[in-house]
């Protein structure tokens, strides 16, 4: 069972390998990598959210302090002094209240400062990031490419491999076509073969042909000869005729062997 989940991990990791685009991959650390920095940046204004909350509160018991006061100083101006003791003691619970609230907002504060620094310290990073990215994705590209140029040119590459096999099988299959059409010419030349068209000549009237084709040969040869002698060309016609039929007299008649 380890060695088939060892086999399983490994034929996946290779499939995974296979399938994996690094500059996929470098977009999806970048968006990610994004969506950190707007949470940070929410974190921040969370924070700025709740000190300005604090600071609403604190200015309103601030101002109700100062009421508490001026109501003490008017109760001892009319003689009141247990309206006095009365405002005062409100007053020193409102400014409980009120150095509690000083605290939480120079915490909130601190708070916010720190966040903002790493939210600036982050964009930073993010920056960084894409900049690289773009770079090593611009790398890659140019690297797949050459790749791909350098394989074609070599012809290793799957296309270029198919390519290769078709004009191989092509040009095996022209070569034999060519063969069978010049054993067939040739059968029929010896009559091996009959030509079913009835166009094929038979042996007599090829040798009668080439005799007829020697002749006139000679004929024109003599008749060249004869204006280059300044002669007359019937003259060297005739001659050549009559010195051809001499020398042809003696010639036995060929014969055929019917193979």
């Amino acid at each position: 069972m380890k060695r088939m989940g060892m086999i399983f991990r490994a034929k996946a990791n290779k499939a995974l390998d296979r399938a994996e685009d690094p500059r996929e991959t470098l977009d999806y650390s970048y968006q990610k990598q994004l969506e950190l920095l707007q949470k940070v940046r929410r974190g921040v204004a969370d924070v700025a959210t709740s000190r300005k909350r604090l600071e609403l509160q604190l200015n309103q018991l601030q101002g109700q302090s100062t009421k508490l006061e001026d109501q003490g100083r008017k109760a001892l101006a009319l003689g009141r002094e247990d309206l006095a003791r009365e405002a005062l003691s409100r007053r020193a619970a409102l400014q409980q209240q009120v150095t509690d609230l000083e605290t939480q907002h120079a915490t909130l504060q601190g708070e916010e400062e720190k966040l903002t620094l790493a939210a600036q310290r982050l964009q930073a990073k993010v920056d960084a990031f894409r900049t690289k990215k773009e770079t090593i994705k611009a790398t890659y590209t140019a690297a797949q490419a050459q790749t791909r140029i350098g394989e074609a040119f070599s012809g290793i590459s799957e296309e270029m491999g198919d390519v290769g096999l078709a004009i191989q099988r092509a040009e095996d299959k022209t070569a034999q076509l060519q063969a069978r059409a010049g054993a067939i010419d040739e059968l029929l030349a010896s009559g091996a073969l009959d030509d079913q068209s009835g166009m094929h000549k038979d042996e007599i009237q090829a040798e009668l042909d080439r005799i007829s084709g020697g002749s006139d040969v000679e004929l024109e040869l003599q008749r060249m000869k004869a204006e280059l002698a300044g002669g007359s060309p019937q003259q060297a016609i005739e001659g050549g005729t009559g010195q051809s039929q001499s020398q042809q007299q003696p010639q036995d008649t060929p014969r055929f062997d019917k193979q």
